[in-house]
């Protein structure tokens, strides 16, 4: 009885070495868990699906603070997704923000661009 007390206190040192020596977990994806108005990680270059709950005027705003001007034509898609007309750098373009406050702006009409110091809620 004493051997076998013995061994399966043995055993359960060599498994408890085997779990140390597994490998280290990953540092994680890209984005920062908790985003700021500076992070320079932020992956977002489309707009990102899902329950939207900022008013039209909110929408508006937030994209204005982001540098835009002469925001039109705001309209809350079947994703949640704010989409209208702005002017930046004197260019009308294509602009988006989502329900984390991330404003996109499209490139060429197909690709969205993250601007710079977008953030969530």
């Amino acid at each position: 009885m004493r051997n076998l007390l013995v061994a399966g206190v043995v055993l359960a040192f060599v498994a408890g070495g085997a779990m140390a020596q597994s490998p280290p977990a990953q540092k994680g994806p890209g984005n920062s868990a908790i985003n700021s108005p500076d992070s320079t990680n932020r992956q977002v270059t489309n707009p990102v699906q899902g329950h939207n709950s900022f008013t039209e005027g909110e929408a508006r705003s937030r994209i204005e603070k982001k540098g835009f001007t002469a925001v039109s034509q705001l309209v809350k898609d079947d994703n949640g997704v704010w989409r209208g007309r702005a002017m930046k750098d004197g260019k009308q373009v294509d602009v988006s923000l989502d329900f984390e406050g991330n404003v996109v702006m499209a490139a060429g009409g197909t690709t969205g661009v993250p601007v710079k110091g977008a953030s969530g809620r």
